[in-house]
């Protein structure tokens, strides 16, 4: 495993060991941050711990042709009783997402040391939200990385049923329509399984995410 010091360097992905933990320290700057993911690389730690850097194998991915949209699913989306917004409120949507209990976790890996920086990266156009409000108020959301061709989810929150998979359906839809390659959901759980994403070699990951 890898120190980082104040250099801005990562090793190669292929040094993560079986974890995916590639590095250790550091900080959360800006420039780091674009570094780390532009590698294949993405921050993950608990509140109080030192930052680590991940590149896990395999890598758990939507081809956008592959997303599943269920009938149900279709069902509330044409009800229309949600409004999408774009990168609207940023911020909301990842003091949300800090602030949403999630089944199996005591706490949350979102510190606001890390909000802040990614509010930074927000204010440079890197970070961007998709927004799902319910009678004008937000009721669901995600965040991620926008490389451009690859965008990179970081976290979803949803106050009501189904708020955060029309957000996560809204941005798969947008994306495809501006011929991005993919969208990378990082690790493996069976929620994103359900609406279409699979693992893929991590190898694979970083041709896709070097080819422009």
């Amino acid at each position: 495993m890898y120190y980082l010091q104040q250099d801005l360097f990562f090793p190669p992905v292929s040094d993560a060991d079986e974890e995916g933990i590639l590095a250790i320290g550091g900080d959360l700057s800006s420039g780091r941050l674009q570094l780390a993911y532009k590698s294949g690389i993405f921050p993950w730690f608990n509140e109080g711990d030192p930052i680590l850097w991940w590149a896990p194998d395999p890598r758990m991915v939507l081809f956008l042709d592959e997303l599943i949209v269920s009938k149900s699913m279709r069902n509330v989306l044409n009800r229309n009783h949600f409004k999408v917004t774009f990168n609207q409120n940023f911020a909301a949507v990842i003091s949300n997402c800090q602030e949403i209990k999630r089944d199996g976790q005591n706490g949350t890996w979102i510190s606001n040391e890390m909000i802040d920086a990614y509010c930074k990266l927000n204010a440079e156009g890197i970070a961007k939200s998709v927004e799902v409000w319910q009678d004008e108020v937000l009721v669901g959301g995600l965040y991620g990385i926008d490389l451009g061709h690859i965008f990179c989810g970081e976290s979803m929150f949803s106050k009501v049923s189904n708020a955060s998979k029309v957000a996560f359906i809204a941005l798969v839809r947008y994306l495809k329509t501006q011929n991005y390659k993919l969208l990378d959901c990082q690790v493996y759980n069976p929620h994103l399984e359900s609406l279409g994403c699979r693992e893929i070699e991590r190898e694979h990951f970083m041709s896709i995410l070097k080819s422009k």
